[in-house]
């Protein structure tokens, strides 16, 4: 049993996974079960070239922050867990969260947090209810959003990146995953206000 469960392992979910991965030594947060599949094969990051993100050598290509990220992730919080080479097919809700099914293996989570691309391919069983137009894409392009309040679709289920709403640029969708974590946190944390920094020391 996971006690959050992030799908995609694009930028908001590995942002997501990396803010909830610095939190380990906080109370509230040990012993937390954290896991991500970090499907990336339909991630727009595999195309994508920056030149306009803030701390990015001009030039960096997405592809190579899809495999960095893994690597940062696995450096410093090896206490997540790393699910590749599957791709999930269903969501369902249980008793005690929700039931994830991949095209290989079943995981239980308390809490699931949706990643995945925007495009209207998107065939997650258990999420058709939720899906809408993109409110913030072309309509000709057939962008879809999972409707939520503040990334919340559901109690326990989340959604973060463009498929939350947001426009496709690298910083908001990062930015969106890494909102989705404080907010997790700060449940976890008895509702109390909750964000992670790492300062240097005096």
């Amino acid at each position: 049993m996971f006690d959050v469960l992030i799908i995609g392992g694009g930028a908001s979910g590995l942002s997501c996974a990396l803010v909830l991965g610095s939190a380990k030594n906080k109370e509230f947060a040990k012993n937390k079960q954290i896991g991500i599949i970090a499907h990336q094969k339909s991630s727009h990051l595999q195309t994508a070239l920056f030149n306009n993100v803030l701390g990015l050598r001009p030039g960096t290509t997405g592809a190579s922050i899809l495999e960095s990220g893994k690597e940062q992730l696995t450096s410093l919080y090896p206490e997540v867990q790393q699910i590749t080479n599957e791709k999930v097919s269903q969501i369902t809700k249980t008793k005690t969260g929700f039931l994830v099914k991949t095209n290989k293996a079943e995981y239980h989570s308390k809490l699931v947090v949706v990643t995945v691309g925007y495009t209207n391919l998107m065939t997650i069983k258990g999420l058709e209810d939720y899906m809408e137009p993109h409110p913030r894409e072309k309509a000709e392009k057939n962008r879809i959003w999972l409707k939520n309040t503040d990334h919340k679709i559901d109690e326990g289920l989340f959604v973060a990146g463009t498929l939350a709403g947001w426009r496709s640029q690298f910083a908001i969708a990062s930015g969106s995953g890494a909102q989705v974590a404080t907010d997790i946190l700060t449940l976890w944390n008895d509702g109390e206000h909750t964000k992670v920094h790492d300062k240097i020391p005096d």
